[in-house]
């Protein structure tokens, strides 16, 4: 729990605002975040896998849907 009367936390607050408020300000966005962790999971055999996991599982639910579709046609 937090200590101090209600007007210390919410001073601690706002003060802990304005820092954050002051970083935000002095670190202009150049990049688009996605560049920024471009990469990020290079050489990665456990990212590789899950992108082969659910490629997989795309692949699947098109083959599902093309026989359904398939299936409408032939009735």
């Amino acid at each position: 729990m937090a200590t101090g009367t209600l007007e210390e936390r919410v001073a601690a607050v706002e003060q802990e605002l304005a820092e954050l408020k002051l970083q935000t300000k002095s670190e202009p966005t150049r990049l688009p975040w996605w560049e920024k962790i471009a990469g990020t999971f290079a050489n990665n055999p456990e990212y590789d896998e899950a992108m082969k996991s659910g490629r997989e599982w795309r692949d699947s639910q098109r083959e599902d849907y093309d026989r359904e579709e398939e299936r409408e046609e032939a009735a």
